[in-house]
């Protein structure tokens, strides 16, 4: 980064300063690190200043610790980071003579256009492209990728539900075809219990409460994925996640709607079982 970084991302310093102008024009082996790495390295409160660390086998000598800051607009943990002047890097790390991205501050929230606008004719001027060519290069203010961030998390959201629907339809038919086959070997044991005072509403509040059983005991082991899934995803990712209550007792709410709704023919085919007729089946 630049010499700018702090005051663009309002990221005050804890222990000792942030590189300088002259540091950036040497390309000096300086880093200041981010509340997490230094507490990893160096542990919790320590100032590190003045220690030496090693980025790609090369020797950087740190000069300061950022604050706490947490999570970018992106989702990334910007105190786990370590920051060294982008000459630095182009010329000993990446090896590399052209800069891939910027991040630019306007200086105030009215003037974040006009400053798109610029930094735009700016980059067309200097990149010679001519009136009516297409851009080279992409910009893009902090509003817009918001937008295109609620934009992907609801297409990602409808994807999910579609295939939650899915598995839910699938697994119903599932559940609906296992009580045909039942009702169809039981039909006997259904002749009886009518035969001995078992009315038609019994039988269909048999057959629909197994049917739940069966989704909910297909629910708990769901749930029980997603729980060991969630922590496989923290552990190995080291991606936090959380699992509220309110989704679980969503999950087993689907699981029993879905129980019922596709139990419910397979049941009633057999409350209106002929006692005579089933007793006879063979």
């Amino acid at each position: 980064v630049d010499i700018e970084w702090p005051q663009i991302r309002s990221w005050p310093i804890k222990y000792g300063s942030f590189f300088s102008q002259q540091d950036v024009s040497a390309s000096a082996k300086v880093a200041v690190l981010g509340l997490t790495v230094a507490t990893n390295l160096f542990g919790e409160d320590a100032d590190p200043t003045g220690e030496i660390i090693r980025v790609k086998d090369q020797p950087f000598k740190v000069i300061g610790v950022m604050s706490g800051k947490g999570a970018s607009t992106s989702g990334e943990n910007l105190d786990d980071s370590v920051l060294i002047p982008y000459t630095t890097c182009m010329k000993k790390l990446m090896g590399t003579q052209n800069i891939q991205n910027m991040t630019i501050s306007a200086a105030s929230a009215d003037e974040v256009a006009l400053v798109k606008d610029r930094v735009s004719t700016v980059l067309r001027m200097r990149h010679r492209i001519f009136p009516g060519d297409t851009d080279d290069f992409m910009l893009f203010t902090a509003d817009e990728i918001m937008a295109m961030r609620t934009e992907t998390t609801r297409t990602m959201t409808a994807l999910l539900s579609g295939i939650a629907g899915v598995s839910l339809l699938v697994g119903g038919i599932g559940i609906m075809n296992i009580m045909l086959v039942s009702v169809t070997e039981r039909t006997r044991e259904i002749g009886l219990r009518m035969a001995i005072g078992a009315k038609g509403r019994d039988v269909l509040l048999q057959f629909l409460v197994e049917a739940v059983v069966l989704s909910l005991v297909g629910g708990g082991i769901g749930i029980g994925c997603g729980f060991g899934l969630a922590r496989v995803v923290t552990q190995v990712w080291e991606y936090p996640t959380t699992i509220s209550p309110d989704s679980i007792v969503l999950a087993f709410a689907f699981s029993a709607v879905t129980g019922i709704f596709f139990g419910f023919y397979p049941a009633t085919k057999a409350a209106k079982l002929d006692p005579i007729d089933a007793l006879r089946f063979e």
